[in-house]
């Protein structure tokens, strides 16, 4: 079989798929990439036997069809040095080899059948739920929530996003124990009320590939599997099996302090005072007062001390509670509004920190564990 096409077409295509790629694949033929094709349509396929790939690109002057894999790091070490020319591929369908003519030279390179290639899971399924967002909300809603996901591997099911969909709305969670965000938007809806949990490898593929636009999404999942397709792109991914925690009786309820500050002013104060923490514990300390926060950290081995007092809005009881710096600064970083409101019932339970103002249709909650002071 034999096509032309541009050389950053195919290497922005090849560049995504080649993401699922693992290090090491219990198949050899998972380290290569599928090439398919069919009249004018090629179609280029990877997986890493839990989640696979496949997008579909346009080629021209074609001729013939069939598929044939090939190693995905020679092919992207190739490509990558091309500027933008035309390149011909002529593939020999009997011994399976490759010649890749560009205005300059030509390209030698061995594959395999394409039959021996896994087929992509979920095409067959019977029994599944589907409902359509917008690739954006979709990018939006993962970029809330991943950073949250355990590497856990004692408790599986944390380590991936907990799609809670129903006819009203969806909630994605995700949690490590230690933090806990809830995405929640009501212009996404099912037939009936269904979850799954996507695990965190294909949704860093998912926050990687969606382009920012308002282009739909169909999402379809049953019990083993769920399938993502928008433009010329589909991936397939095997779902976590398990029974989520109960997310929602975590979370503190009629917290009566409440403090509303300017995020930035907050993130750069922790930032700042994180440097002179215990490097074991990162713990900064937060005095909450009338119309201000105190926060303060030291290394009492080191003999270092840093302490910053910030205007604010605080309504409660004076009270100190402990964070662990590097978590409470990823949690203020993912959120987006200007101004940010934590609520706490005491110190010994959780923060949970809010946006001033949340987007139209969406609410987003963030829960993160206190750490013990010792005054």
């Amino acid at each position: 079989m034999k096509f032309q096409v541009s050389s950053t077409r195919l290497f922005s295509q090849l560049q995504a798929v080649s993401r699922v790629i693992g290090s090491k694949n219990a198949l050899p033929i998972l380290d290569d990439v599928l090439f398919t094709l069919e009249g004018n349509q090629l179609s280029l396929t990877a997986s890493d036997g839990e989640t696979s790939i496949r997008t579909r690109l346009e080629v021209d002057e074609s001729e013939g069809s069939g598929m044939v894999a090939f190693g995905s790091k020679i092919l992207l070490e190739t490509f990558k040095q091309f500027p933008e020319v035309p390149l011909q591929f002529n593939i020999d369908e009997q011994n399976f080899g490759m010649t890749i003519s560009s205005p300059n030279g030509e390209y030698s390179v061995v594959g395999v059948n394409g039959a021996e290639y896994p087929e992509l899971p979920m095409e067959s399924e019977q029994d599944s739920h589907s409902f359509k967002m917008s690739s954006s909300l979709l990018l939006d809603a993962i970029s809330k929530t991943i950073f949250c996901t355990a590497e856990d591997e004692l408790r599986p099911v944390m380590n991936g996003i907990y799609f809670d969909m129903t006819p009203e709305k969806a909630t994605l969670v995700a949690t490590d124990a230690h933090r806990l965000v809830r995405y929640t938007n009501s212009t996404i809806h099912v037939d009936e009320p269904a979850s799954f949990i996507l695990p965190k490898k294909p949704a860093m593929l998912l926050k990687n590939v969606l382009q920012k636009d308002e282009n739909d999404v169909d999402v379809r999942f049953g019990a083993r599997n769920a399938m993502f397709c928008f433009a010329n792109t589909v991936i397939v991914c095997r779902l976590i099996d398990g029974r989520y925690p109960n997310y929602n009786a975590v979370i503190p309820q009629n917290n009566t302090n409440i403090m509303t500050i300017d995020r930035l002013t907050l993130l750069s104060a922790c930032k700042r005072v994180a440097v002179f923490a215990n490097t074991s514990t990162s713990l900064i300390r937060l005095a909450l007062a009338e119309d201000s926060v105190t926060i303060s950290s030291q290394d009492i081995d080191f003999s270092t001390a840093a302490e910053e007092k910030l205007v604010c809005s605080y309504a409660g009881t004076p009270m100190a509670i402990g964070f662990k710096a590097p978590f409470l600064c990823e949690i203020l970083s993912t959120l987006q509004s200007d101004e940010v409101q934590l609520e706490f019932a005491d110190p010994a339970r959780a923060g949970l920190i809010l946006p001033s103002e949340n987007e139209e249709n969406e609410e987003l909650l963030m829960l993160l564990m206190p750490m013990l002071l010792n005054d």
